[in-house]
């Protein structure tokens, strides 16, 4: 009992010159920062003007912000609980057929190469001029500038309503460049709340009209690729049929004609043998009207089979000119640059003071 009771006191003494040692470290620490306090007003006071000068010299970015929602009408009956089932800690599995714009799927694909280029062709209005998207953002950038300076210059354009397939080596590696910089720098896409299916697209840039007619294309490309792929099969089916519907009727006129002009010859009872041409004639209208009454269900049926695949997809805010401002204040590229540059100094000091003591 003695000899616990000792070993008790000893580690808490231990403890206690634990805490002193290291409060004490403290105040040393603390003495030789003071010390060197200039040199950390001093940095921080030039990473305070370097703030300020990055403020004033940065260019201003303009936000576009684009809000859309998507029904899919095709869903599950299932898909009505499972939002309440999850709620209760439940998975029901997949409850609806699986969709491209499903869940966050629809986030990704707006982030695709094959949208983002798609939509950096769609046609704007630049500076009095007519050109696509693309040409707008190697405008504003000075692209054409930079690669003038480089070793082997080079030049590509964009035209409008150009044969996508027929492009270059150079173009579709400047083309692909753009569009990885675009989802990486300057495109944001994000649900508004979890619960909602409501989707923001984000686009920031320098130029107000690129950010603004680049979500609306983003989206518009994104929605138009979705409901043809969606409705793909469907509409053949609705074509086809609709094909079929309109030869059947073609022929179904021509025998209506034939068969009132046989009826006129059975005006004449010396010519009998043409009631065998009306009853053939008749015989074969009656089928083609009943041919053509099945077509025609089937075509509706379809048709009402569309409209239900078909998604229901409504913009609820488009980005309205003038764009939102974004740009690095003043006062806070100087506070900014204040603190990092003292914090910076701090903690090179000490850890060069904790260094010598090391080595000592």
């Amino acid at each position: 009992m003695e000899q616990s009771g000792k070993s008790s006191k000893t580690n808490s003494e231990g403890d206690e010159i634990s805490l002193k040692e290291l409060i004490l470290k403290l105040q040393e620490w603390f003495r030789y920062l003071w010390r060197k306090k200039f040199w950390i007003i001093g940095v921080a006071l030039i990473c305070a003007g370097a703030g300020l000068w990055l403020a004033l010299n940065s260019k201003p970015n303009y936000t576009a912000e684009l809000t859309f929602v998507l029904e899919d009408n095709s869903s599950s009956p299932l898909s009505a609980y499972s939002g309440l089932a999850s709620q209760l800690g439940l998975d029901l599995g997949n409850t609806g057929t699986s969709s491209l714009f499903a869940g966050d799927n629809i986030m990704e694909f707006l982030k695709t190469r094959l949208i983002v280029e798609k939509a950096l062709l769609a046609p704007i209005l630049y500076q009095d001029q007519k050109m696509t998207l693309v040409e707008c953002y190697i405008e504003y950038n000075h692209l054409r500038k930079q690669w003038s300076k480089l070793d082997a210059p080079f030049n590509v354009q964009y035209p409008l309503d150009a044969d996508r397939s027929t492009y270059s080596l150079n173009q579709d590696s400047i083309l692909n460049i753009i569009q990885a910089k675009i989802v990486k720098q300057n495109l944001v896409i994000e649900k508004v709340d979890k619960k909602l299916s409501f989707i923001s697209v984000h686009v920031l840039s320098p130029l107000g009209i690129f950010s603004k007619y680049f979500a609306e294309a983003l989206v518009r490309e994104a929605i138009d690729f979705y409901t043809n792929t969606k409705t793909k099969r469907t509409k053949e089916n609705v074509d086809r049929l609709q094909t079929q519907a309109d030869s059947l009727k073609l022929l179904l006129d021509r025998k209506t004609y034939s068969t009132a002009a046989l009826q006129d010859l059975n005006a004449n009872p010396a010519k009998q043998v043409a009631s065998v041409n009306t009853e053939l004639a008749m015989r074969d209208k009656l089928v083609l009207q009943t041919m053509y009454g099945e077509i025609v269900k089937n075509l509706e049926l379809s048709k009402i089979t569309m409209a239900r695949e078909m998604p229901v997809i409504q913009i609820i805010d488009t980005p309205i000119l003038p764009l939102e401002i974004k740009k690095l204040g003043k006062l806070k590229a100087i506070i900014i640059g204040a603190f990092l540059g003292g914090f910076i100094t701090t903690l090179v000091l000490l850890l060069s003071r904790v260094y010598k003591e090391i080595m000592n």
